[in-house]
């Protein structure tokens, strides 16, 4: 599995690389135009180790990756139509983990894991944490709104450091990034996402 996973970042040479770039742009252009299936398939068939291997690396689950395999070939299907893609690869690596990070956050809210209780620390939150209060929902889309105010590496960080409750070990090894740049996304992270809360709490 972690040979799989080496091939995201493993660089391809000379002509092999304007190779495989080249035919992937003929055929995300033929995609573009035509909505064909099998134009589709064959731009992703090659990537769906890959694919699996990543999203084995967040679930640890060889049905769930399999299946998201599948979930994200049909996410291409509208997606591919409207964005345009310059870099396939790098693009799809994007999504795919994406994908992942939200599937496990779904999951982890429905298992009753609220970020809120680790992050949000205005009065009102603690308030209801101490008293065994549900958030109200109107609260929870806060939370859910700010969550996408912030930039991409606090917001993945939040997500695999509380939802997920990894160290901070495991969320630079996910990410790639350095241990001290982790602690600085999820510090501010916290505090920006604190401030966006207590912002729309004073706007009711």
């Amino acid at each position: 599995m972690e040979e799989v996973l080496y091939f995201w970042d493993k660089p391809l040479q000379g002509s092999f690389k304007q190779h495989i770039v080249s035919d992937e742009q003929r055929l995300l252009t033929a995609y573009r135009k035509t909505g064909n299936l099998q134009v589709l398939g064959r731009l992703y068939e090659p990537y769906m180790p890959l694919i699996y291997g990543l999203c084995f690396k967040y679930y640890k689950d060889e049905a769930r990756s399999e299946d998201a395999v599948m979930q994200i070939f049909e996410s291409l299907i509208s997606k591919l139509r409207v964005h345009e893609v310059s870099n396939f690869k790098s693009w799809l690596y994007t999504l795919a983990r994406n994908h992942c990070l939200m599937e496990l956050r779904t999951a982890n809210r429905i298992n009753t894991v609220d970020i809120e209780e680790h992050i949000v620390e205005s009065d009102i939150f603690l308030h209801q944490k101490n008293s065994g209060e549900q958030i109200p929902e109107e609260q929870l889309a806060w939370m859910e709104s700010c969550l996408e105010t912030l930039n991409e590496e606090q917001r993945v960080c939040l997500t695999l450091f509380y939802l997920e409750q990894r160290c901070y070990k495991d969320v630079a090894e996910i990410t790639g990034y350095d241990l001290n740049k982790v602690k600085s996304h999820i510090q501010n992270g916290k505090r920006n996402l604190k401030i966006c809360m207590e912002k729309k709490q004073d706007e009711q």
